[in-house]
């Protein structure tokens, strides 16, 4: 198993600006699984010689446009082109239903997957080589979720967007890799989102083996993120790494 960052920047500010690219990240094993693809998923994913076609399963954690827009581009990669109906998407209420004003998926591309999954916290996902367990999230007033995936013999917990949450810990217990979106390294008045702060408890008292830090705003890449990790590892006694555009990390480090 490889996971491949195909961006690591969150934040409306970063978002335009690029200055840390918000192409979502890849989950590569038994099921190639493309999380979040938001702006320049599909151009980065060709810079990087990875190819759309592989792809077996697409998740849109929320329909915050840094996390869904490049959704349909890739839906036709997976489909073959838009030619047939491939793959599984797994989504909410907003992305694939229009729930409420945010952004969702088109009604033709939702037309080229063979199944769709309405992703429901405290629900479960099984496919033939693992399982999806839907995690809470809270975050604006968008629903959202978050996940633990099991597959190829490592329990791999993404929390999405959300800010911390009473029994959080207990949620993401026993994970061997804990992928965090933290973007603030201290709190500020916007809720919604892990702070430095959050992410060093969670990780303190669920310990997996390895964390990624990603979706990182302006004030956390400027911090920077690299110290801000090497921070919450000393507090922690857990590897965290602040996980960087390109970035490749292997099933054997977790």
């Amino acid at each position: 198993m490889e996971i491949i960052f195909l961006g690591t920047g969150g934040g409306r500010i970063n978002l335009i600006n690029q200055t840390r690219a918000t192409g979502g990240f890849i989950i590569f094993g038994s099921k190639n699984i493309h999380v979040d693809p938001g702006p320049g998923a599909l151009v980065h994913m060709r810079k990087l010689g990875l190819d759309p076609l592989k792809t077996n399963m697409i998740i849109v954690t929320h329909s915050h446009i840094d996390h869904i827009s490049d959704a349909g581009a890739l839906i036709e990669g997976m489909s073959r082109y838009g030619l047939d109906r491939k793959g599984i998407l797994i989504g909410g209420d907003d992305s694939l239903e229009g729930a409420t004003d945010g952004q969702s998926i088109s009604k033709y591309h939702l037309t080229r997957v063979e199944k769709i999954v309405n992703a429901k916290p405290g629900e479960e996902f099984d496919f033939e080589e693992g399982k999806f367990i839907f995690t809470k999230a809270i975050h604006d007033s968008f629903p959202a979720f978050g996940f633990i995936l099991e597959m190829d013999g490592k329990k791999i917990g993404y929390t999405g967007d959300t800010e911390y949450y009473e029994g959080m810990t207990d949620v993401f217990d026993g994970c061997d890799l804990l992928i965090l979106n933290v973007m603030k390294p201290i709190p500020d008045r916007y809720h919604g989102h892990l702070t430095a702060e959050d992410a060093s408890k969670l990780i303190g008292r669920v310990q997996p083996k390895l964390v990624l830090i990603t979706h990182l705003g302006m004030k956390m890449i400027r911090y920077p993120a690299e110290k801000k990790a090497a921070e919450i590892e000393e507090e922690t006694g857990v590897k965290t790494i602040a996980a960087i555009d390109g970035m490749r990390i292997s099933s054997d480090q977790f």
